[in-house]
């Protein structure tokens, strides 16, 4: 029997390394030399270490200062919240922490952690329908017991971009920081740290075409956070740990090639997810879009969508066997029997979030990919509804 064609529609989970990224990282990966050691080789790989963090800041409009580079977003984000809440309650006893109700859990269980373990008093602000966090609610809720204040740049799952300038200058008022976590964005919107006026940020390579494995945390030269691991502070004396030198050439090089063509691969994806829209209406016509409408208040790759009466773990496991790859949500929470939090938020029912599947596209998806799915949903959708694999 023929293998299954294999579709990918899973991006914001992680996309395919781009070429020059490739390259950069294979350029690298037989250089010997610790970028701490002070002998020739040593020298070399500060050298290129440094290299790529010129670019990076470069590209996202910081100094290379401010660049702390780290194994990926779920470190950089656990350094914010956590380096932000020790540093803040230690110097000025501001224990208050702000996230909105539906970050990802890189930022939620960081600050739900400190608010069990540490004392911290935390505040979670919901969101519209559409997924879009109120100024009004984070304004009433920073005062100056704040130590930082977190908000996600576009969410993962149903791609909402939040208004980040105002949020930061709502934290700014009050002497609290500011920090968005920046992994989707990065890449695929005009990303700017210094006219964001955010005092922290965190991106990572492996969403926009980089390796997985190596991340930064953008930290405001004036911010001086508590160190969460401690060693030989290779990274502004904040983040221990010998650095991949490689991966972050990797990660230079993809973010370079992201932001070169941004605007075109927006244009792009923008007319490859009307068809996916298209093509999920078409075979089920009830279907819910979450997210906004508007295309420039979401991530241009991002559909998630509800299909009634049938279970998302299903039709997951039903497009699989038709060689689909897709999301019930984000893939740090894959196998957790839960309904996304997210879409909880948004006020939907357990039933209803239980029916949600996220197809994500990005720099190697097609139109193929498109049909591929148009194809395969009928048949699936009907096998679900007929073996009774459906929610509640």
């Amino acid at each position: 029997m023929a293998p299954v064609t294999r579709t990918y529609l899973d991006h914001a989970a992680t996309t395919p390394m781009v070429d020059a990224a490739i390259e950069a990282v294979t350029t690298h990966l037989g250089d010997v030399g610790n970028p701490s050691s002070l002998h020739a080789a040593g020298r070399a790989a500060r050298r290129s270490l440094e290299e790529s963090r010129e670019e990076v800041a470069a590209l996202l409009g910081a100094k290379p200062a401010e660049v702390i580079f780290t194994a990926g977003g779920t470190e950089a984000d656990n350094l914010a919240i956590k380096g932000s809440y020790g540093a803040r309650v230690r110097t000025e006893g501001r224990s208050r922490v702000v996230v909105s109700a539906i970050e990802h859990h890189a930022v939620l269980d960081p600050a739900r952690w400190l608010a069990s373990t540490s004392g911290a008093d935390l505040r979670e602000i919901g969101v519209d329908p559409v997924g879009l966090i109120s100024l009004d609610e984070v304004m009433a809720a920073v005062d100056d017991r704040t130590a930082v204040v977190s908000v996600l740049w576009a969410n993962n799952e149903i791609g909402t971009i939040q208004p980040v300038p105002e949020l930061a200058e709502a934290a700014r008022r009050v002497g609290a920081w500011s920090h968005s976590d920046a992994v989707q964005a990065a890449g695929h919107l005009p990303v700017d740290f210094a006219a964001s006026g955010l005092d922290l940020m965190t991106v990572t390579a492996h969403k926009l075409g980089g390796p997985v494995g190596v991340g930064a945390l953008v930290v405001r030269r004036e911010v001086c956070l508590e160190p969460v691991q401690h060693g030989g502070g290779q990274e502004r004396d904040v983040r221990s740990g010998t650095l991949d030198v490689a991966g972050v050439a990797g990660f230079a090089a993809a973010l370079r090639l992201a932001v070169a063509s941004q605007a075109s691969e927006r244009e792009r994806l923008e007319a490859l997810r009307a068809g996916l829209v298209a093509a999920v209406l078409t075979a089920a016509p009830d279907a819910v879009v979450h997210g906004p409408v508007a295309a420039d208040e979401r991530l241009p790759g991002v559909l998630n969508v509800e299909f009634p009466g049938c279970s998302s773990d299903a039709l997951l496991l039903l497009l699989d066997a038709a060689g689909i790859d897709c999301s019930t949500g984000s893939a740090c929470t894959a196998g957790v029997a839960e309904p996304s939090h997210v879409l909880l938020a948004l006020g939907r029912t357990d039933r209803q979030a239980g029916a949600a599947l996220r197809f994500s596209l990005g720099h190697s998806s097609t139109r193929t990919d498109v049909d591929a799915l148009a194809a395969a949903l009928p048949e699936v959708l009907a096998r679900a509804r007929a073996f009774g694999l459906v929610t509640g």
